[in-house]
């Protein structure tokens, strides 16, 4: 089903504070109460909002290195790619996951503790693991801009 002008200001409020209220939700997108939750079952129904988790720090929690790492696999084929996802979906410091297009197959978006913890998770993880032929880290030293949040016009 298509979705509305009502329906992104809902998304794009809820992208903003996930917690609001039906009542709160209401106020900012001039529709009842009833209306909203009528319509955020109906995203969440459709698969619009695929979920609604806390936004932590990883700095606080001990996660202060946060690491882009591209791999190239060993052989380019279904099992190889197949292997390689499975190793990745399994490991928690991997936060996002990319297949790219040109010179490296995968990007990484990886947090560990310190460089100790990236240097075990490149050569003791990735490296050894039989579908990869390459890998190449870059460590973050300034985030610009980090959101979840969709354009939605």
């Amino acid at each position: 089903m298509m979705i509305d002008q009502f329906d992104r200001k809902l998304l794009q409020q809820l992208q903003q504070d996930a917690r609001l209220t039906n009542g709160d939700l209401s106020e900012r997108v001039n529709l009842s109460p009833s209306q909203c939750s009528r319509r955020r079952i109906r995203l969440e129904e459709e698969g619009y909002i695929r979920g609604y988790f806390a936004r932590l720090d990883p700095t606080l929690l001990g996660l202060g290195i946060v690491n882009i790492i591209t791999v190239t696999l060993d052989t380019h084929n279904r099992d190889n790619a197949r292997r390689f996802a499975e190793l990745i979906r399994r490991l928690p410091e991997v936060l996002e996951a990319h297949t790219l297009t040109g010179e490296m197959d995968y990007m990484l978006k990886v947090v560990t503790a310190d460089l100790k913890a990236l240097s075990g998770f490149v050569n003791d993880i990735l490296l050894p693991h039989e579908s990869v032929r390459h890998v190449k880290s870059a460590i973050v030293l300034e985030t610009l801009k980090d959101t979840h949040e969709l354009p939605l016009y």
